[in-house]
């Protein structure tokens, strides 16, 4: 007997949305396992980890300002995903963002205005269009990967960003630190909880998680993504253009993307730093998935995947384990979700081995040769 995958002819939408949740599931408890085997009290370990943060007003707030990028650039890569553009270099594309959003703070230091801060969010939008437009003009013009092209495109953001802070950008009084400037007050994010961090980025996440969902489901341009992404040869047939939907998957995906990017220097941080991200482009790829590319899924799938950096800061201070834990427990999340993917579209067979057909073949002309005697 040997297995063999077989291609299931219909999956119930229910399995498809329950499946994240087993794949949650199975993380807690692989988590727990890790946890004992590296000599720390498993329930007490898991409680920090995902219950702890939820304990308090500020570690909600905190939840919520990490889950806006996530959010925010989840959407913008559902759309793509949708419409098989795979876009990977939203980390690149939040960088880009932080930069010219920094960059018109930075330019207007000593201005006060309520103009400044929607100038920035504009800037900061522009700016991650842009670099996802490097990655869509090379693919509908040269047909090169927008994988590699928007993968490579990252780490060019991210020294760029090093080379302004460590330069042009570098606060003069900083005592040579790689740093900008603190912006001005007036080009910071207005809280929404009084001592907390949760900026009105938080509030514009929302928002466009409901533009997302109408988009998608009520507009013609949502239409055409879906057809193209289904069946390309059909979308052609109905006057579809496959081009527009790259474009339009890269203009989206990196404008939100550069958004993020501009809520995290104007937010949390307050400044430009060689570091604006922990990550977030990357980690939204696991929240489009694990949201299963619709926007109140991603929603829940950035809280879960916030809690998850949060709860790694927890155990971090409480017990004393490496940061690095986050992204283990990623990780896990990711594999369990794949695998539990494979299931949903695909059954397990077992077959007769070829050989092993042979021989019974063989053995059943000598039984009836016996029979006849």
């Amino acid at each position: 007997m040997r297995p063999s995958l077989e291609l299931r002819s219909h999956t119930p939408r229910s399995i498809l949305y329950l499946t994240p949740v087993i794949a949650a599931l199975l993380t807690a408890f692989s988590g727990g396992v890790l946890f004992a085997a590296l000599g720390y009290p498993p329930l007490e370990a898991l409680y920090a980890f995902f219950i702890q943060p939820l304990t308090s007003l500020n570690g909600l707030a905190e939840i919520g300002v990490k889950a806006t990028p996530l959010v925010l650039i989840g959407i913008g890569l559902s759309i793509g995903f949708r419409g098989n553009v795979w876009n990977i270099g939203a980390e690149g594309q939040l960088t880009l963002g932080a930069i010219c959003g920094g960059a018109v703070a930075l330019a207007f230091y000593d201005v006060e205005g309520v103009w400044l801060l929607p100038l920035m969010v504009i800037a900061g939008t522009l700016g991650g269009m842009a670099w996802g437009a490097i990655p869509a003009l090379l693919k509908t013009r040269f047909n090169a990967s927008e994988i590699l092209v928007s993968l490579m495109l990252t780490y060019v953001a991210t020294l760029f960003l090093s080379y302004l802070v460590h330069g042009p950008l570098m606060d003069p009084e900083g005592f040579n630190f790689p740093q900008s400037r603190l912006f001005h007050d007036s080009a910071l994010l207005p809280t929404l909880i009084p001592f907390t961090r949760l900026h009105l980025g938080a509030a514009i996440a929302l928002f466009i998680v409901v533009a997302g969902w109408f988009v998608m489901a009520r507009t013609l341009i949502g239409f055409q993504v879906k057809v193209i992404g289904l069946t390309p040869a059909a979308g052609g047939y109905a006057g579809f253009s496959q081009k527009k939907v790259v474009w339009m998957a890269f203009l989206t995906s990196g404008g939100l993307a550069g958004m993020a990017g501009l809520f995290e220097v104007a937010g949390p941080i307050g400044q430009l730093s060689p570091s604006v991200s922990p990550g977030y482009g990357f980690t939204a790829i696991i929240v489009a998935f694990l949201g299963r590319l619709h926007p109140v899924g991603i929603l829940l799938a950035g809280l879960l995947m916030a809690l998850s950096y949060l709860g790694g800061e927890v155990v971090q201070i409480e017990l004393g384990l490496p940061l690095a834990i986050t992204g283990v427990f990623q990780g896990m999340l990711l594999f369990f979700l794949l695998g539990a993917d494979l299931f949903t579209r695909y059954r397990l067979r077992w077959n007769r081995s070829p050989a092993a057909g042979t021989a019974a073949g063989a053995a059943r002309p000598a039984e009836a040769r016996e029979e006849a005697a």
